[in-house]
């Protein structure tokens, strides 16, 4: 018999504490991420983000390709795809991966520098990487769970779209569109990702293993952050 702890949430508590457990370790807190939106980094700490970020971006659709794999549902795949097409797009030079490297070049960074990862940080590598490990090792929905950040990335967008505007002036302002996109988005996904997720977690454990999909996931954000932090400490605007 479970005990009162152990009782199954119900769909809107479930998702009311994937949301609490989400949003107290989102790496919009993260101290990096509040000296960006307050307008604190240097041209140098800006770059060195956006190189190191677009490792991050490239493992998206990878990630994505391996929940594909995981379901047996054309349904859901179908679902899903459009996902990959978002990062990659339909053809050369379309899609986020390519709105990323535009953005490259509005911070003044050479973008087929930053396509070939070559800079990337040892320790941004190894998040990065690890993210696309737990979603190949953990099950379908797990996966899908970890993706939910996507809850708080609306608001963070929209934030960072009027700080870079008013903080970043020399940021080529039209190539701030994968910000953009996003708004959009990820609002979208991360609807189709909880509905997907709420309707399996019929017990407390299962619930219990979606959330911890989802901090595992806010960990490796912050990591990343982490990294960039300590190899741009003390650079100077």
């Amino acid at each position: 018999m479970q005990s009162p702890s152990e009782a199954l949430l119900a769909p809107a508590e479930f998702v009311e504490r994937l949301r609490r457990e989400g949003s107290s370790r989102y790496h919009d807190e993260h101290p990096f991420h509040v000296r960006m939106h307050e307008g604190r980094l240097s041209r140098a700490e800006l770059q060195a983000w956006v190189q190191n970020r677009f490792y991050y971006q490239t493992r998206i659709p990878i990630k994505d390709a391996l929940i594909l794999a995981k379901s047996e549902d054309p349904a859901f795949r179908r679902l899903w795809l459009h996902r990959i097409v978002d990062h990659d797009g339909e053809r050369e030079g379309e899609g986020g991966l390519a709105l990323w490297l535009r953005l490259a070049d509005g911070v003044g960074l050479d973008p087929s520098v930053v396509a070939s990862c070559r800079e990337v940080l040892p320790g941004v590598r190894f998040a990065c990487d690890a993210y696309v490990e737990l979603v190949r090792e953990r099950s379908l929905v797990e996966a899908v769970a970890s993706s939910l950040t996507e809850f708080f990335a609306p608001d963070l967008m929209s934030k960072r779209i009027l700080a870079w505007e008013q903080h970043y002036p020399w940021v080529k302002q039209e190539t701030l569109d994968y910000f953009r996109s996003r708004v959009v988005k990820a609002r979208r996904d991360s609807l189709e990702a909880i509905e997907f997720v709420v309707a399996r977690a019929t017990t407390y454990e299962l619930q219990a293993r979606w959330v911890d999909a989802l901090v595992k996931k806010t960990e490796i954000l912050w990591h990343l952050l982490d990294c960039v932090e300590r190899a741009t400490s003390g650079q100077a605007k």
